[in-house]
Formats: structure tokens, sequence, C-alpha cells
């Protein structure tokens, strides 16, 4: 059994205004010490693994920002996945990046390395909200990064946007979306604004300092995003999701369609035979329990059954496609709609779900109002 490896590299420039993803500024730490607990942490499940279980379909290297580790670090990381995890022929190998962080050499380190896809965090073409959201880098250091990844000949770019800002308008999102459609990537990435408590953003909104979007608003964005990918040839295939055929984003498939991912680094996630379990999420306790070998887990527990058909739907429903009525029966041995008639009819009644070519999915009036068709199965 093949599975998606994901790696957590939680060291950035400096933590952006919205975020509250484990991550730590690059001079505040030391990275080869975090990489040699890494490099620990992959002997581990090499060791404690199935070889079948060591099988890689997707490499997902994220942050924090990955390519803050600088070209040799880069190497290290990758050439230690190879070691000790098996990468099958084919393995879509993704790293993020951020503008700014990349230069003509550490390129050339990833495509000697086999990396094959680059995830650019672009999150906005406004150099308004770019200063607001504390993002180190400007439109200039944008469209240098997507130049140096065209002429290193990596064919696969992805670019992540964010909508509903506070203050954004409808004008700025066309022009941010614009931008980023000009630029050509294979993927695109469209993110409507969560704050979050315990980040800045979160903090002013508690007092009153900053004013959330309109949620009128961002329906409207996210109605624009669909539309302007749509025209330009992109399929719609997940809620935030837009990809030129063939170009959809393999190792996140992985974890919509609820299959085997392990998660490497602090606070990383992992789903392997019905266990779900996440890492410690501070650097130091991270690197104490892996000197002494033991596994970084902060938390771990099994799914029962009903667990595990609830989880399949929800993640399932992300994707436009939605849940395969026939693919669920063949993995769990019962029908969906028998086992979740109740809030299948109720969100069916609503408009909201809809059952077409014997897939479960979303209804265009379902997919902005996700999380409460979501609700329903829990």
């Amino acid at each position: 059994m093949s599975i998606g490896l994901y790696i957590h590299i939680p060291f950035c420039i400096k933590k952006c205004n919205y975020c509250d993803f484990v991550s730590y500024p690059i001079g505040d730490v030391q990275a080869d010490s975090y990489l040699h607990a890494l490099e620990g942490e992959m002997e581990l499940y090499h060791q404690l693994l199935k070889a079948d279980d060591l099988s890689l379909e997707t490499l997902y290297i994220g942050g924090g920002t990955p390519t803050c580790l600088t070209g040799p670090q880069l190497r290290r990381v990758l050439q230690a996945s190879r070691l000790f995890f098996d990468w099958l022929p084919e393995n879509e190998v993704t790293v993020e990046a951020n503008p700014g962080t990349l230069d003509i050499a550490k390129l050339e380190v990833l495509q000697e390395e086999g990396v094959n896809r680059l995830s650019l965090g672009v999150q906005s073409f406004s150099p308004g909200h770019l200063a607001r959201m504390g993002r180190p880098h400007g439109i200039r250091e944008v469209k240098e990064a997507v130049q140096m990844v065209r002429e290193a000949g990596i064919k696969n770019l992805s670019l992540d946007l964010i909508y509903g800002l506070p203050e954004q308008t409808l004008q700025e999102w066309r022009h941010t979306l614009s931008e980023a459609l000009f630029l050509e990537p294979e993927h695109l990435s469209a993110y409507g604004l969560k704050i979050e408590t315990g980040t800045p953003w979160g903090h002013l909104e508690v007092r009153g300092e900053l004013e959330p979007a309109d949620q009128d608003l961002a329906r409207l964005m996210y109605d624009e995003v669909q539309e302007q990918c749509k025209k330009r040839g992109y399929r719609h295939y997940e809620i935030s999701n837009f990809a030129k055929p063939g170009f959809e984003a393999r190792h996140n498939l992985r974890y919509w369609h609820n299959h085997s991912y392990l998660g490497l680094g602090v606070a990383a996630a992992s789903y392997m035979n019905q266990r779900r379990w996440t890492n410690v999420s501070l650097l130091k306790d991270y690197e104490t329990l892996l000197a002494g070998r033991k596994r970084p887990v902060a938390e771990e527990w099994s799914l029962d059954l009903t667990d595990e058909m609830a989880e399949t739907v929800l993640l399932g429903l992300r994707t436009l496609d939605g849940v395969a009525l026939d693919r669920f029966q063949e993995r769990f041995g019962i029908d969906l709609q028998a086992i979740f008639a109740g809030p299948v009819e109720k969100m069916m009644a609503a408009g909201l779900l809809t059952i077409d070519n014997q897939h479960l999915k979303l209804t265009p009036a379902g997919l902005p109002v996700a999380n409460l068709v979501f609700e329903a199965f829990v």
C-alpha cells in the first residue's frame, strides 16, 4: 500500500498577522538540529512500518516556509526522504515556497533532487494588503519568483491566494485574480480568510480594531474566482482549488479521499491503519523525544467504523466530484444513503446536496456553505 508523506518545516522569515500554523522565525532557532531530529523520525518509521507502508506516491514539504532553508539543507531533507522511503515512479514531489526566499541555486537543488511541483504563497497582488498581512514580500518578488521557477524547468506551479481580507474590495480581488492568472500557473488555490484566535489579527478583532470582511462580499469574491478560473480553462475540483486538466494536487487528493498519509515534523498529522495521531508542537519537545528514539506524538486515537465512514464522507464532499457511492460501498460494505439517511435527506431537501451520476456531491448553492453541510454528518 502506497502512502503520501508530509514533512513539516516550521521556519519562516517572520510570522504573518493572520497565521496560526506552528512556525518559528528562522533566525531564532537552529535549523540543523531540527533537521537532525527529522532524520531521526524518518529512521524510526523506516524501522516501525512495513515495507509496503514506506512506498511514497506523493511527498509534500510544507511549513512554515521550507525555502527559508539553505540549498544544502533542502537537499538534506530530500535525500533523507529517499534514503528512508521508497519513491515510486512518477512520484509527485511538492515544496512550498514564498516569494523572496527562492533563488536559482535553491531551485537547481530542488530540481536535481526530484521536486516537480512548487506551491508559491502569493496571497495578494495588493501592496497595501500584503503589508497589512505582514507578508515579507512585494509584487516584484512574486513575478521574479515565477520567472525563476519557469527558467528552472519546473512545469507544475501552484499559486496560493487569500480573499475576504479586512477592507478588501471586490475590485481589488479581481485585480489579484487577474494578475495571478496572467502568470498562467497550472494550479490555483483561493482560500477565504478566517481570523484565528491568538493571531495578531485575532487580538485586533477582539479589541474591536479589525473588522472582518462582510460575508456577502466574501461570497461574491468566491463566485468571482470560480467564474474567472472557468473562463481560463481551470477545473474547479475542490472547494478552494482549481487546476488545469491533469494538474490537480495529488497529495491533497489523498487527504480528501481519506487515504493513508504519514506526517513528520513538529505538529504534523498522520492517518494510517485506522489510526490518527499528531506530533508535539514545541521544537524542544520534538527534538528531546527523538533524541531518546521515541515517537514525538502528542495525541493518538483509533477510529471505529462509524468515525471512518463519516470522515470519508466529509472529506470527499470537499471535492467537486463528491463521494462515489459504489466506492463507499466497496470500502465499507454498507450503503452510504442507508447509514447517513438523515443528513443526506435533510441536505438534499435544502438544496445543498445532490446525487449525480452515482456521486453524492455539494450543489453550487452548497459550496459556499459547505461547513453547514459537514456539520450535519458529525
